[in-house]
This record gives C-alpha cells, structure tokens and sequence, in this order.
C-alpha cells in the first residue's frame, strides 16, 4: 500500500480512537439499550419535556454509534480492496478503493471536529441574535444580510428555524432580529458567532457608487433545558407590552401582544413579538434565561470569554470578520485567519469552515490575542 494511503489510514484509525474515548464506546451500546427500554415505558410521555429530551439524546447517540462503525467498516474494506487489487494488479480497483480512502478522511475529519462539541451546553439549541450598529441604513442591510446568512446555514443542517422577533429598518433591512434556533449541536457550532461582523462594499444606496463599511453584532445564547435551572426573582425583571408590528391582516396592530423584558440586575432586554401574548411572555422569560446562563458560563468558562473578549459597540475594533466584496472578493475570520474568496458562497450559508476553525483554535487552547500573535 502506497505511504499516502498508509498516512491516511493511521489518520482514520486516530479518529475512531478519538471518537470512541469521546463516547465512550465500551459502555455506548449498553446505555443505548438502556434508552430504549426506557422510551418503552408507557409512562414515559407523561412527562413531555423529559420524553423529548430522551428521545433527542437516544438519537445522538445512535448516530455517534453508527458513525463510528461506519468509519470503522469503510477502513476495513478499503484497506482490505486495496491489498486485494495489489496482489492482483487490478489498477481500477486500487484506484476506486484510494479515492473512497480519501472521502473517507474528509468524512473522519468532520465528524471529528463534531466529536469536541462536548462543552457543558453545546449539545442544546440555541437562540441567535443579529442587530444593525455603525452605518445607519448600510448596517440595517447588512444586518438582514446576516440573518438570511444563518437562516440559509441552518436549513442546510436541517436545523428548525423560528424567528422571536424583528425590527425593521428605517429605509431599509432590520435593526435587530432574533431566532431560535433548534437541532443537534446547534449552540455548540453557532457559538463561534458571537461578535461584531464588518462588511466592505460598494453601496446600493449611494448614488456615487461609493465604498461603504457596515457593521452588525451576532451574538449567541444556549436554550436552557430542564436539566439547567435557573431561578429569576418576580422583583429582578420588568415585564412591558407593546403593540407589535407584522406583516398585515384584519387584527395586526389593534393589540398590545408583543413583550419586553428588562433584567434589571443586569439591564438585559429580551423581546418577543409573535401574535400571541401568552407565547410571547413565555418565549421572551426563555431568552432571558439563555442570556443569564450565558453570563454564568462565561464565569465558568475560558474559552467561551476568549471569544467574546470583543463584546463591546459593533464598530471599528470590535469586529471578528470581514466581508470584503469590493475592491477584492475575501471572508476572513480575524481569531483564527481562516479566510475564502467565495464571498457569496459564506453569504449563501456555506459558513462551515469558519466555525471548525474556531472550533480547532478553542480546543488547543488559545486566546484571540494568541492567534492574532501568530498571524
């Protein structure tokens, strides 16, 4: 076998040791026999809340499992067809077997990165949310240009979608809008995010077709579960209604349906404007729970304050990556250097490559200074 194909075999073999120390492999099946029999209680569903949540974990795991004897299965019969088509000097079977091999590298590659997404909460939805800063109507535009960016990106994830709130802009794009965001590992991929985006470009509002730098702030907050509990004194928030704003109908905006909440230790403000008021209440206290155990884990947590180290006014200074569509065509992540020339490619969701690298960066262990320091 060619050294090229040994290296990528050592390569894969690392990875399924990762894996399975990871998952535990010794002991997965087992507590996947456990799951089972559990979702077979009839009583199960009596609790909704704690039957959705097992029946979420029960999958992850069937799907680390099935990764792991896939990778471990594909190895295997590629080796073993490589070896085959050597002896007998079947140059289309070596040539078949050498490039699953190398698919095969990619696939362990990504499914490695998704191993190290085991922090406390990155196994949870998440709730994102993008708002407009220096630029006036450049950063309102660039601001919906972000939310269609991460709507797009999660669709591709088969991730579901939901958005809390919205304002629009004055001429044009929004001022702010928030999600949440609902699928396996979504706060644990989305939380590179957080920070102040910077975008470089001709603008279509300026009648001499002059360059324009826009910046909006993405930040990210983990749903809290049934597993976290967090206790907000009746005394320690402000609760307002106001009348929302939508798209039209014979009742928009004769009620007062959407609510804000002010944290007031903190000056937190969550919103939520979807038509019932109820929902409303209900939505916006989850985002303001979201946002408390996101300050607690940035106690807790080094790495997730190395990344929002940058928090501060979306403008110069603050920024985590430019967009850069004139005078050239480049993305690039300023924690990690990771850059691309297909500008409408990350603006069409393609944001997958950004996110390992920061994820990569964290788990060696380095700050943004430190990353910056070495560009």
């Amino acid at each position: 076998m060619r050294a090229e194909m040994e290296n990528i075999a050592e390569a894969v073999g690392r990875t399924l040791k990762l894996l399975g120390q990871r998952m535990d492999w010794e002991s997965a099946p087992h507590r996947l026999e456990e799951m089972n029999a559990m979702i077979e209680d009839g009583d199960l569903w009596s609790d909704p809340a704690r039957a959705q949540k097992l029946m979420r974990d029960r999958q992850m795991l069937m799907d680390k499992v099935e990764t792991y004897r896939r990778i471990e299965r594909e190895l295997k019969d590629n080796v073993d067809l490589i070896e085959l088509g050597e002896m007998e000097d079947d140059k289309a079977i070596i040539a078949d077997a050498e490039a699953a091999m190398k698919a095969l590298k990619e696939l362990a590659a990504q499914k490695e990165l998704e191993a190290l997404l085991d922090g406390e909460a990155d196994g949870n939805d998440t709730f994102l949310e993008i708002n407009a800063g220096a630029g006036g109507t450049e950063s309102c535009d660039w601001a919906s240009m972000l939310a269609r960016m991460y709507v797009r990106w999660a669709e591709k994830k088969g991730y579901k979608v939901e958005l809390q709130s919205e304002t629009a802009g004055d001429e044009a794009g929004i001022r702010s809008a928030a999600y949440k965001i609902s699928g396996p590992n979504a706060y644990g991929w989305l939380k590179s995010e957080s920070g102040v985006h910077r975008l470089v470009r001709i603008s279509p509002y300026d009648s001499a077709a002059r360059r324009h730098t826009s910046f909006s702030s993405v930040w990210v907050y983990p749903v809290v579960d049934d597993n976290i509990e967090i206790v907000i004194p009746d005394n320690e928030i402000r609760i307002d209604t106001y009348r929302s704003s939508g798209a039209g109908g014979q009742h928009v905006n004769t009620t007062d349906s959407a609510v804000r909440i002010t944290h007031l230790p903190t000056n937190i403000v969550v919103t939520s404007s979807m038509k019932s008021q109820h929902q409303n209440r209900e939505a916006a206290m989850n985002a303001l729970k979201a946002r408390l155990y996101q300050l607690e884990l940035d106690k807790r947590n080094a790495a997730i304050n190395a990344q929002h180290e940058s928090k501060g006014d979306a403008g110069w200074g603050n920024q985590i990556r430019s967009y850069v569509l004139q005078p050239y065509q480049m993305v690039k992540d300023l924690r990690t250097s990771y850059e691309t020339s297909d500008t409408q490619g990350v603006l069409d969701g393609d944001i997958d490559g950004f996110m390992a690298a920061t994820l990569a960066m964290d788990v060696a262990g380095k700050s943004r200074a430190e990353a910056n320091a070495e560009d």
